[in-house]
C-alpha cells in the first residue's frame, strides 16, 4: 500500500489541502487581504475535489472494482 502510486498521489493531495488550509487560516489570523483569502479558498476547494477523487479511485482499485 505504501508504494501504490494512487495512494501516494491521494496522500500528497491531502497534504496539499492541509497546506492551503493552513495558509488561509494564517492569512485570516493576521487580518490579511480578503482577495487572497478568497483565492486560497478557491484553491482549497479544487484541491479537496482532487483529493476526494483520488481517494475514491484508490478505494475502488483496492476493492478490485
Amino acid at each position: 500500500m505504501g508504494r501504490d502510486p494512487v495512494f501516494l498521489a491521494a496522500a500528497a493531495a491531502v497534504l496539499l489541502v492541509a497546506l492551503i488550509l493552513a495558509l488561509g487560516i494564517g492569512n485570516f489570523a493576521k487580518g490579511g487581504d480578503a482577495k487572497k483569502s478568497n483565492k486560497l479558498m478557491q484553491w482549497r476547494i479544487i484541491a479537496q475535489f482532487g483529493a476526494v477523487v483520488l481517494i475514491v479511485l484508490f478505494v475502488l482499485i483496492r476493492r478490485g472494482g
